[in-house]
């Protein structure tokens, strides 16, 4: 497997540096289901405002159900599909907007969803697994297709599998694949006491 290890400041743990988005996954090779559930029982013990666990998480894995596997990849952009078509799993994140409890508006929701989607690409990693989470899909197509309730927000869609050669890529995405990893510095994205007063 082809690895792009993060480039960090500090030493941070091998789970967390080794974790990146490859967009080449192996078609042939089917996620075990183990490992699978695997993946949702570390996002389900992730934190979350209240315990509330506003995420929803729909599964839809190539070898078992074909039909919701297709649906899922129609409501991804043009672009993504491109790729994606050879991901076995494709999972659909979804935020529900209000308390379990007490039926109130969750601004908090997004953000545990996000906490339970990083948890399960952790997991991945851990696994061997590669995740690659997708912003570029159609919420309303997935909405109609996923029958879901009006009181939720369709976050992303992640394409999960085993990493394949970059020669199932279109050549588009190849220098992607192989480019180095980057990120901003710490200090214009983490603010010590105030706004704008970087870490160091």
């Amino acid at each position: 497997m082809r690895q792009k290890p993060a480039t960090t400041v500090v030493k941070i743990h091998d789970i967390i540096q080794q974790r990146w988005s490859p967009r080449a996954f192996d078609p042939g090779r089917p996620v075990n289901h183990d490992d699978l559930l695997a993946l949702l029982e570390a996002a389900r013990w992730a934190p979350s405002s209240y315990n509330d666990q506003p995420w929803r998480f729909i599964v839809c894995d190539k070898a078992v159900d074909e039909a919701a596997w297709q649906q899922a990849f129609t409501a991804l952009v043009e672009k993504n599909r491109q790729w994606a078509k050879n991901a076995p799993v494709l999972i659909l994140a979804v935020a529900m907007d209000n308390f379990n409890h007490n039926g109130q508006p969750n601004r908090c929701a997004m953000y545990d969803t996000g906490a339970a989607s990083v948890s399960l690409c952790l997991q991945a990693t851990a696994l061997g697994l590669c995740v690659h989470q997708m912003g570029g899909f159609d919420a309303a197509k997935a909405r109609e297709f996923f029958k879901l309730p009006g009181d939720c927000k369709p976050m992303a869609m992640m394409a999960v599998g085993y990493q394949a050669e970059l020669d199932t890529l279109d050549d588009d995405f190849k220098e992607a694949e192989l480019a180095e990893r980057s990120r901003a510095a710490l200090d214009e994205r983490f603010y010590a006491g105030q706004w704008g007063r970087g870490m160091e």
